[in-house]
């Protein structure tokens, strides 16, 4: 009998990824750039007058994707919230003109995984601009990579530090400027990736031919009137992406 129950904890110890186990484990086996990259960043607190958008606290602020239901991401010990199923999470306010918005997060140690499937998530502004979020440690950065404006623009430098390791996102947003219901000049972004500058004043424009066109919405957001205020959403993208004192503040 014994032997029987050793024989099947081994089978679903066996079909079991490692990195299901504890993606938050050891990162013992990456071999760093530098050593502070294996350092968390400092958590910065939210000044004076700051939106505080997650506190550890509660998702009083944050609704699912729908913006009827309640938000149902975990939060762990230590004010930590955790992707968790579900699907997206959105804050119940909206904004527009210019925010700083900072957030917070780690991705998991997912070595089996590749891609767009190594912890996998995303930072929207106004529910429509996406600035990724991805295991890209070490690579050279694409706009799909860590610290990409989605399908817009790749960083002008790859600040990612390692897996399970906490980074920090700055990103100063300028939303689109319209005259009569329509864009008259385009939204502007800047992201400082743990305190280094990856985008300086980053239109949102793509090139289409000769010409320029606007960017409305990037992949996987919410859409709707470039004009109008939206909400910043976070992205389930089914990895257990975890994120943390995320604050707002308007300018």
């Amino acid at each position: 009998m014994y032997r029987c129950i050793f024989a099947i904890v081994v089978a679903i110890c066996a079909a079991t990824p490692a990195f299901a186990q504890d993606p938050y484990g050891s990162i013992a086996d990456v071999k760093l750039a530098k050593p502070e990259d294996g350092k968390d960043a400092p958590s910065v607190k939210a000044p004076d007058g700051a939106v505080v958008l997650f506190d550890g606290k509660s998702l009083d602020g944050w609704l699912k994707r729908d913006g009827k239901s309640p938000a149902h991401w975990k939060i762990l010990d230590g004010g930590i919230l955790q992707v968790s199923g579900g699907g997206d999470i959105i804050t119940k306010q909206k904004f527009d003109g210019k925010f700083r918005l900072h957030v917070e997060f780690r991705v998991p140690y997912m070595p089996k995984a590749t891609g767009q499937g190594r912890g996998n998530s995303g930072v929207y502004l106004q529910g429509r601009y996406e600035v990724q979020v991805l295991d890209s440690y070490g690579l050279k950065s694409k706009d799909n990579d860590c610290g990409g404006i989605y399908s817009v623009a790749a960083p002008l430098t790859n600040a990612c530090k390692a897996p399970t390791i906490w980074q920090t996102y700055d990103i100063e947003f300028q939303s689109h400027k319209c005259t009569d219901g329509k864009v008259s000049e385009p939204g502007v972004v800047t992201v400082r990736h743990n305190g280094v500058v990856i985008h300086d004043k980053q239109r949102l424009v793509r090139k289409k031919g000769d010409q320029e066109e606007i960017v409305g919405n990037t992949t996987a957001g919410m859409g709707g009137d470039p004009c109008t205020p939206g909400p910043i959403l976070l992205q389930d993208h089914g990895n257990p992406v975890q994120y943390r004192n995320i604050w707002l503040v308007k300018e």
